[in-house]
């Protein structure tokens, strides 16, 4: 569909690669029901994954199954609706995932909420918001499927942060300090639990063409020409070329990453004068 103010642009050159390890692999995909989330579905169902999606809308998640199904004959898909804040669900979504597919090898840890609002105006309620679901949601996920990983002495986990994670900007303390939680935390646990053969990294997308942008875009709360300006690339990304970065680092082909903050953007954080 096209939008208003929005330049889609194919991805010049992309092409979804096949990365090894991936078959029969059993995948946990917390806010994978759409955007980011629900592309890194479909490539891990490409790669012939069983996966699980956990998010907290039921019609999401069976849409999200339905478009999996349809498009890739034979993947093995479940849902499972909760929120990532309440860290009982989320226990229970991974005692599901082990019960139905028994075992738990990679973590997509891609829920999440934007919060973009002048610091002086946001609300208490508001920040606990999105400390809760962007960065304790980030924890309570790696945390239950560590227990699972630590049984089986491997595993990845993919946590999804931002270039505000690892950058900062006006208007989105709560959203940057989260995400920035995000990527200490992967560091963190990264050192902790390699010893039990798990991998954890931070996967920090730029600005990605999913829904929720096109629906800042026309509701003028975003400005596609400027964001695509400020990108050296020019564009944003696609939603398909974030989740390719997501299935390298869950692959075999990247064993001897871990801890690791892999930004995705374009150029925009190495551009210190915004061009």
């Amino acid at each position: 569909m096209s939008i208003p103010g929005v330049k889609k642009e194919p991805a010049p050159g992309f092409a979804g690669g096949t990365y090894p390890g991936l078959a029969g692999k059993v995948v946990l995909n917390a806010g994978g029901s759409r955007g980011i989330g629900l592309a890194m579905a479909h490539g891990f169902a490409r790669h012939g994954a069983k996966i699980m999606l956990l998010a907290s809308g039921e019609s999401g998640l069976d849409s999200a199954r339905a478009e999996l199904e349809a498009a890739h004959p034979g993947v093995e898909v479940e849902v499972f609706a909760a929120s990532v804040a309440d860290d009982a669900a989320v226990e229970r979504a991974c005692a599901a995932t082990e019960a139905h597919f028994g075992r738990i090898d990679v973590l997509l840890n891609n829920a999440g909420i934007a919060m973009n609002k002048p610091t002086l105006d946001l609300t208490a309620a508001e920040w606990r918001q999105a400390i809760d679901i962007d960065l304790s949601g980030v924890f309570f996920c790696a945390q239950a499927a560590a227990r699972r990983m630590m049984a089986q002495g491997a595993g990845a986990i993919i946590n999804t942060a931002s270039i505000w994670g690892v950058s900062s900007s006006a208007g989105r303390t709560a959203y940057c300090t989260a995400k920035a939680g995000v990527v200490s935390m992967t560091r963190s646990l990264a050192v902790e639990w390699a010893r039990h053969g798990i991998r954890v990294n931070a996967l920090c997308p730029g600005y990605t063409r999913t829904e929720l942008v096109d629906r800042y875009v026309r509701a003028g709360r975003i400005d596609a020409e400027v964001l695509a300006d400020r990108t050296p690339l020019g564009r944003m990304a696609e939603p398909e070329e974030i989740a390719e970065t997501a299935l390298f680092l869950a692959s075999d082909a990247a064993t001897f990453i871990t801890g690791h903050a892999f930004v995705a953007d374009g150029g925009w954080t190495a551009d210190g004068f915004g061009r």
